[in-house]
């Protein structure tokens, strides 16, 4: 027996509860993972609360990440013993997901635990902060490099934001943080934010183009945010879009685009191939430092994640969550 969140669906009506479950009802898969703990992230809290089109099939297990060892595998790649960690590929959405005690999946969609961090630092990181990495990596693509100008994060301190802004600022970046919670500032000034933005500077509908202000951004926000980011983007520069937390929507014009040159790079993280992951993940071993994890992060017990979700979509929960199956 194992303990998981479980959602559930009857004549339309949703049910999360926290189950022991059988071994035996785990999915399909080659690769079985003992796990020792998982995140909570924008779109588990969707999944979990109903109030996002997240799963696919029920029941489900929600949890797009987690960590852990091999406890079986038929995977030629996984051994037991072995420490694994898993980000996306569906998993939490259409195939159960790491907010269990165990976990079985395809071995493809598993990489090794890196050397560089512990089961929880790597949760700590999570799909918020690879997801950071790999926008940080898309902007350096398109030559958005320090001596460039400053980089704009909205969506500040959420998770995807906070790494945002802790990358950007090791790397050696100004970065400009907009937020909507002014309260936030010491918390985003120690991850290194050079400069803090009210995010109601972004939010409405804004002109097609504004006044040119920042070499690049990260936007986790979309809507009529992404829409006047890109109008206040300099000539040439880059914006990496990866969250829809205003809307799906894009409000915007084309002049950003051929009027400054701008480049709008699209940044996705569930269906990233395998050497992207573990080159995002290298460089966060390389330029991660403990105290910076622990400053982003708190843990959790699997019983506080549900009652975390409604939290962290209500904007009460800064940085990453960390659930321990401890």
């Amino acid at each position: 027996m194992f303990k998981a969140i479980l959602i559930e669906k009857q004549d339309d009506a949703q049910r999360v509860s926290v189950q022991s479950l059988e071994e035996s009802q785990l999915p399909a898969g080659d690769v079985t993972v003992r796990v020792e703990c998982s995140t909570l992230n924008y779109k588990d809290a969707l999944a979990i609360t109903g109030k996002g089109p997240v799963v696919r099939q029920f029941p489900m297990v929600p949890g797009i990440d987690l960590a852990g060892t091999v406890e079986a595998s038929s995977s030629e790649a996984f051994k037991p013993g072995d420490r694994v960690l898993l980000n996306g590929w569906g998993v939490g959405e259409g195939h159960w997901g790491g907010l269990a005690e165990k976990a079985r999946l395809k071995g493809d969609w598993l990489i090794p635990l890196p050397a560089a961090f512990t089961a929880p630092q790597a949760m700590a990181i999570g799909t918020a902060g690879y997801t950071a990495m790999l926008a940080v990596m898309a902007l350096e693509r398109q030559g958005i490099l320090p001596d460039r100008g400053e980089v704009l994060v909205t969506g500040a301190s959420g998770g995807v934001g906070s790494y945002s802004i802790a990358l950007l600022s090791t790397l050696g970046y100004r970065v400009i943080a907009a937020t909507g919670r002014p309260e936030e500032e010491a918390y985003l000034k120690g991850l290194g934010a050079d400069e803090i933005l009210d995010r109601g500077e972004l939010s409405a509908p804004g002109r097609p183009l504004a006044k040119e202000r920042w070499a690049g951004a990260i936007d986790s926000v979309g809507s009529h945010t992404l829409a006047n980011v890109l109008a206040g983007t300099r000539y040439g520069g880059a914006v990496a879009a990866c969250g829809l937390a205003q809307g799906m929507e894009l409000p915007a014009t084309v002049a950003p685009f051929i009027l400054r040159g701008v480049t709008l790079a699209g940044i996705d993280s569930v269906m990233r191939p395998r050497a992207d992951r573990l080159e995002a993940w290298r460089r966060l071993g390389e330029l991660l430092e403990p105290a910076q994890l622990e400053a982003i992060t708190r843990t959790i017990g699997l019983e506080e994640a549900v009652d975390t979700a409604e939290e962290l979509l209500a904007g009460r929960v800064r940085g990453r969550v960390v659930v321990s199956m401890a």
